[in-house]
């Protein structure tokens, strides 16, 4: 199914019931006073995370969601029923957003998770409860309230612990067919990847981690040049980078600029797009060595790694090959070990 991450819905609550001007009539009680009950109030509306859902694509063909109406009061102090509830299953991940006022109201990144978006109207008050010694009659209720109504943005933010990120045709879907059980489309022409792909690596019995592979970035990409741009919301989750260059590109194209070059661009496009995604750790994943011999691959790597004036860690691999990517699965499940101890470490001294 393809990707869908944004998308416009209406939600309205459901109005509170009005309340119930009504007297009590029964034989041999003329005059039995007011009786007459509250409304019931008005059904929310409520978005709750689902792990079975990976897209937002139902909403495009249902925009509308409605909470049901609180029932009026009735005689003999009677209330109105309350109104249902209306539930909306979302993706986990995904960000709510109030179009009207561009304020952040949610994130929902557990199974689970409920957030409360339109609250209906409260139920109108009948008219037994304005009786007084100087006012036995009183023909006074008040109308329900109305039920809250906004305009939402949803957008999915994928919940990945490393994500891939490169030139088109860097071996990003390679790469990640190598390591996990995804299975996105490879070919020998650019931009073969649509849109992202989610792969989950297993290093061992319970102890795992989700690897996103998006759509490749070319220069201008902050403009809204190629398919990228609209997809690097995914990576801001992730807890590390790996950055795929082709270590070897052909003349002419996109891969005719140098795997140096291709960098720096990227570098550029990720602090136009969001500087917290620059300063996310990033490895770079220089691949393609099987298109090269073995010692002119290391020492076009070495040349790399120079001119960049790179510090993090890098690594030279074939992902068509399977080579060398196993060990960084193992230095990546490493890493992601110890910013889960100090996340628990920094809790605990926050306590």
């Amino acid at each position: 199914m393809k990707l869908v991450d944004e998308a416009e819905i209406d939600v309205i609550a459901g109005n509170g019931g009005n309340g119930c001007v009504g007297f009590r009539r029964e034989k041999f009680i003329p005059l039995g006073g007011p009786d007459g009950g509250d409304g019931g109030n008005g059904g929310s509306v409520w978005l709750v995370a689902d792990e079975n859902l990976n897209t937002l694509v139902d909403f495009r063909h249902e925009r509308t969601f409605k909470a049901q109406r609180g029932e009026n009061g009735m005689g003999r102090q009677m209330y109105g029923k309350g109104g249902e509830d209306k539930v909306v299953t979302v993706p986990v991940g995904t960000v709510i957003t109030n179009v009207d006022t561009d304020e952040v109201i949610g994130d929902l990144t557990r199974h689970g998770d409920r957030l409360l978006v339109a609250r209906g109207g409260k139920g109108g008050l009948g008219n037994m409860h304005f009786k007084s010694s100087i006012n036995r009659s009183p023909r006074q209720a008040t109308p329900g309230e109305q039920g809250e109504q906004r305009l939402l943005k949803l957008e999915l933010k994928l919940l990945a612990d490393v994500g891939l990120l490169g030139f088109p045709n860097a071996g990003k879907s390679t790469f990640i067919r190598a390591v996990s059980a995804a299975t996105p489309k490879v070919a020998d022409y650019p931009f073969t990847t649509l849109y992202p792909n989610l792969g989950v690596v297993s290093v061992e019995a319970h102890r795992s981690f989700v690897i996103a592979d998006i759509p490749g970035l070319i220069e201008g990409a902050a403009d809204g040049a190629g398919l990228g741009a609209q997809f690097l919301r995914h990576l801001q989750r992730t807890r590390l980078l790996l950055h795929l260059v082709d270590i070897a590109p052909m003349e002419g194209g996109v891969e005719g600029v140098s795997p140096a070059e291709q960098v720096r661009a990227i570098e550029h496009e990720l602090g136009r797009h969001d500087p917290e995604l620059l300063a996310k750790p990033r490895w770079l994943v220089l691949n393609k060595a099987d298109l090269m011999f073995e010692d002119e691959a290391a020492e076009r790597a070495a040349q790399v790694v120079a001119e960049l004036g790179w510090e993090q860690p890098w690594f030279l691999v074939s992902a068509l090959g399977r080579e060398g990517t196993w060990p960084i699965m193992l230095e990546v499940m490493a890493f992601l070990d110890r910013q889960r101890i100090l996340e628990i470490e920094g809790r605990d001294g926050a306590a």
